[in-house]
């Protein structure tokens, strides 16, 4: 941890939270927006899910595997800001060709953007420390995050800027996808060129052979210590079920939405429209949420807030299911994006404190390393049980999209319960973890 009376420039302190914005922009725009959409153009409605799902799985399942080696090369390297440099440079160069060839080459574009995406945001988070101090930590990070909400706010913007083409081909995309790349890289600058690191000279090489046997070796020695301490592995296990289902239904939201509203009688230019609106709904009251869940999960603890958090996602679940299987009206969108705001801000706000209580405070950083694979790990599974769940009753059966759409959002419900169940008998009571050493 930093020192407590180091002065830290203000504008690096800054440019660290405008890369929160950048890379927000290319989160909310790519992946949760007008990627899927773009593969909707691309290969029809009847593909979209199964394909985009497939190919989501893909790209996080790259970073899921390489994220243990990256850790250790950064470790070894003593910086991070290189690493974050290339790992952003590559993604804007990928996010801004796709939809100029064919969509096989726009997947792969997609898949090495993401993944250099994800990788970026472990190098970034990885840089607070650099920014902050011991007594203004929490602060930075909030504001951070509260900045990180105006991005999505500027991706739904861009949306609206580029809506007059109607997106009604593939290449209709490109302009937007260049736009998104350019934003991204222009406000990453500062963070480049300001946060500067406190960093040591490699001691030896960064990547070798036995760099790689090394990383993988600890991480499995991480996740086999975590049975010493009570309810932490549960926990871990819990988190695999509901952060999958929460990551999958934002990254699929958009295309569900597009399609209640085509089956609701709007065009598919309306639905677009009506899409970039539904989301900006659920971001709008999840910024105010977050706030109210922090003050929650102070007054009642994690463990109280996360349990209220995931009642309020199964009656999400439940709520979105009935949506897709009755075609209900548009109006309804607007009543689950608002649920969906206000649980994706309590899970956050929640999931971290939880995770705290529960990590002895000599292991967090290496404990916390776990508890990012584990999201990563969901990132995986969720997308492609969505693409298995759609491909078997769309695809192969014949029934329609929102019909298949429906029932993957049940199985998303099963996960919430499941997650729910797994976390009950964990507490968050504060470890006596001197008492705990003295046992092992």
């Amino acid at each position: 941890m930093s020192e407590p009376n180091r002065r830290i420039p203000p504008r690096a302190v800054a440019s660290w939270v405008v890369y929160d914005l950048a890379n927000t922009i290319f989160s909310m725009g790519v992946i949760s927006l007008f990627f899927p959409h773009f593969v909707e153009r691309s290969v029809g409605g009847t593909r979209v899910d199964s394909t985009f799902g497939l190919i989501q799985s893909i790209s996080y399942g790259i970073i899921f595997v390489v994220s243990p080696l990256l850790g250790a090369m950064t470790d070894r390297a003593g910086r991070r800001i290189p690493f974050l440099f290339w790992s952003t440079l590559v993604c804007v160069l990928a996010t801004a060709f796709i939809g100029r060839g064919t969509f096989t080459i726009a997947a792969i574009l997609f898949i090495i953007a993401n993944a250099t995406y994800q990788a970026g945001l472990q190098f970034y988070d990885a840089l607070l420390p650099e920014v902050t101090t011991e007594a203004n930590i929490g602060r930075v990070s909030g504001i951070g995050v509260g900045v990180g909400y105006l991005g999505s706010f500027v991706a739904v913007a861009m949306g609206f800027a580029f809506a007059e083409s109607g997106f009604t081909q593939p290449a209709d995309f490109w302009p937007l996808f260049v736009s998104i790349a350019v934003a991204f890289l222009l406000l990453s600058l500062p963070c480049f060129l300001f946060v500067h690191e406190r960093g040591r000279p490699a001691a030896g090489p960064v990547l070798n052979w036995t760099i790689i046997k090394n990383s993988t070796r600890e991480t499995l020695a991480t996740l086999r210590s975590t049975q010493q301490y009570p309810g932490l592995l549960r926990f871990l296990i819990g988190r695999v079920f509901y952060t999958d289902a929460i990551n999958t239904v934002i990254g699929f939201m958009g295309l569900f939405v597009m399609h209640v509203s085509v089956g609701g009688g709007l065009s598919q230019e309306d639905a677009a429209t009506q899409r970039l609106i539904v989301m900006a709904t659920a971001i709008g009251f999840a910024v105010p949420a977050g706030i109210v869940w922090g003050r929650v999960t102070d007054r009642l603890g994690p463990k109280r807030t996360l349990t209220g958090v995931l009642w309020l996602w199964m009656f999400f679940f439940a709520l979105t299911a009935v949506v897709a299987f009755l075609t209900l009206p548009v109006l309804w969108l607007y009543v689950i994006a608002v649920l969906a705001g206000i649980a994706m801000a309590g899970t956050w706000a929640a999931d971290r404190p939880y995770m705290l209580r529960l990590t002895p405070p000599d292991r967090i950083g290496e404990f916390y390393g776990l508890y990012g694979m584990v999201g990563r790990f969901s990132a995986v599974t969720g997308p492609g049980l969505w693409a298995l769940t759609t491909y078997l009753l769309v695809q192969l059966s014949g029934l329609p999209v929102l019909v298949g759409e429906g029932a993957a959002i049940l199985v998303l419900l099963g996960m919430i319960v499941v997650s729910y169940r797994i976390l009950r008998p964990v507490t968050d009571e504060p470890r006596n973890w001197e008492q705990l050493r003295a046992r092992r």
